[in-house]
């Protein structure tokens, strides 16, 4: 109808309904405020929360790590891509640190070193124990005036940290250290001191953990003089803060007072602490009074220096099953009072992470799309026909292109070759490689020479071979290196499978050497 009016909703209602409306719409309103406070304010805990994680961490100087190190990791099918993260155990004397144990000698040094991979998959991983005592060669390390030290042959493993002897240690040489011995490169570096050990166990509210035999003061303290109180009855108990820490360092009074002994009991404390945390839950509640806990003692590489990064890390292995995750020791032997490393069961070890094979010899990586097996080429041959038999070889790179020594030792261990050492040639100009050998070692020599195309043979006067990369590998050492790709690792020795630790085995089972 002409001149009609639209109609006002609220025209027709009562001066009741219209103040039951307001009312609806004004607690609508006070809920969208209270909704949007309350938003604000996780999002502000949470950043909060970031802040004083962040605030808590200290890094190490990356430019510490060696020019020359192993190839990152390759993603498997699906892009997923393994992580070897190093956890070293400091002994600071800094500090809280030397009350707690720390001695009462400048400087650090590490009493615990583990080699933690986690495969691809992140549904398994796997904690190598190296020994401190262990001799192994020590490579190039930056000091604090930023000068590098020469290269050290048999000296004890826990030495790589004290390089430089500042009380917060050297983390860089000992992961330096690390890659030269597995040819596996480190993705992150963790060091934790003795506060930040005793601070977690306390926040996780202890750790179930078993004592074969009793355990007393003179056993802790063998300079005691007299047996003392008993200070861990036999069998399970919880432990946390000094005597979690007392339990781990504990040596003496059970099996043959070795490290090796210690290292088992590490390992059992490590298992249970998995458990109790994966038991309360994988998520930032649980995280977060741990996490606080440690970073405040805890210095990390600069991949990892964010709270965000380090929690990201700690979430990614949730999906581990505890039968999953196993612990082992590197493979070893004694030599006098002293370890050393057994080869070639080590090597095995290293090779099977390096292609992320379980200690079962699965592969971890996840299934992707099936692709044609490579036609053999004519240039496969002498990886076939070449058998080093051990046999060492020092390795040189004589041009400045860096990360050549890295490729060809992996091409030398491919071939059963042991690789002796890795440097930088005194002269950095060489334009072929060349293969240098000892007096009645050119057969042997030659075998090297197979397996770089080109390459020529130097008699000398010295005894034993060297190999000296010239430019010709760096420029076409790809491809060599693709023609004598390694195969995939056999089998791993009884001596690793055997003695390997799952973190839900009894807490009573295996927990000494001797």
């Amino acid at each position: 109808m002409a001149g009609h009016k639209a109609r006002d909703p609220e025209a027709g209602a009562s001066p009741v309904g219209r103040r039951k409306d307001k009312r609806r719409r004004s607690r609508k309103e006070i809920a969208a405020w209270i909704t949007a406070a309350v938003l604000a304010l996780v999002v502000l805990a949470g950043a909060l929360v970031y802040w004083r994680l962040n605030g808590n961490l200290s890094t190490f100087d990356g430019s510490g790590l060696s020019k020359d190190r192993p190839d990152a990791s390759s993603p498997d099918a699906n892009g997923h891509t393994p992580v070897n993260l190093l956890l070293i155990g400091s002994d600071s004397r800094d500090g809280a640190n030397k009350d707690l144990g720390g001695g009462d000698d400048d400087g650090a040094r590490s009493d615990t070193t583990i080699l933690l991979h986690v495969y691809a998959d992140h549904r398994h991983a796997v904690g190598v124990s190296i020994p401190r005592d262990s001799l192994v060669d020590i490579p190039p390390c930056m000091l604090p005036n930023k000068t590098w030290t020469k290269p050290q042959t048999g000296v004890m493993f826990n030495s790589a940290f004290s390089v430089g002897n500042t009380s917060q240690g050297n983390p860089a040489c000992t992961q330096n250290t690390v890659e030269k011995m597995t040819n596996l490169r480190i993705d992150h570096t963790i060091v934790v001191n003795f506060q930040g050990f005793a601070a977690m166990t306390s926040a996780v509210g202890g750790v179930t953990v078993c004592v074969p035999k009793a355990v007393y003061e003179g056993d802790l303290n063998p300079n005691l003089g007299h047996k003392g109180k008993e200070i861990f009855p036999q069998g399970l108990q919880k432990v946390s803060g000094q005597q979690a820490l007392d339990y781990v360092r504990l040596r003496h009074g059970i099996g043959d007072g070795s490290d090796i002994g210690r290292t088992k009991r590490q390992q059992a404390f490590l298992s249970a602490l998995a458990k109790d945390v994966k038991s309360r839950g994988m998520d930032p509640t649980t995280l977060f009074p741990l996490a606080d806990a440690a970073t405040k003692s805890l210095t990390v590489d600069p991949g990892l220096g964010s709270a965000q990064k380090l929690l990201g890390f700690a979430m990614s292995l949730k999906d581990i099953d505890l039968h999953d995750m196993k612990f082992v020791t590197m493979p070893w032997r004694y030599q006098g009072a002293r370890v050393a490393v057994l080869h070639p069961d080590a090597d095995q070890l290293w090779a099977a992470l390096k292609a992320d094979r379980t200690l079962d010899g699965q592969d971890a990586g996840s299934p992707g799309p099936s692709a044609p097996a490579p036609t053999p080429s004519p240039t496969t041959a002498p990886a076939t026909a070449v058998h080093g038999g051990g046999t060492p070889v020092a390795v040189y790179n004589g041009t400045t292109t860096g990360g050549l020594t890295t490729r060809a030792a992996a091409l030398l261990e491919a071939a059963d070759f042991t690789v002796s050492g890795k440097a930088n040639a005194s002269t950095r100009d060489h334009r072929t490689t060349v293969v240098e050998y000892g007096p009645g070692e050119k057969a042997k020599a030659e075998q090297v020479a197979a397996l770089f195309p080109g390459a020529t043979l130097e008699a000398g006067t010295k005894a034993g071979l060297a190999l000296v990369l010239g430019a010709d590998f760096a420029t076409g050492g790809a491809e060599a290196g693709a023609s004598v790709a390694p195969p995939p690792p056999g089998p791993l020795p009884t001596s690793v499978t055997q003695a390997a630790r799952s973190a839900d085995d009894d807490p009573c089972a295996d927990l000494s050497y001797g």
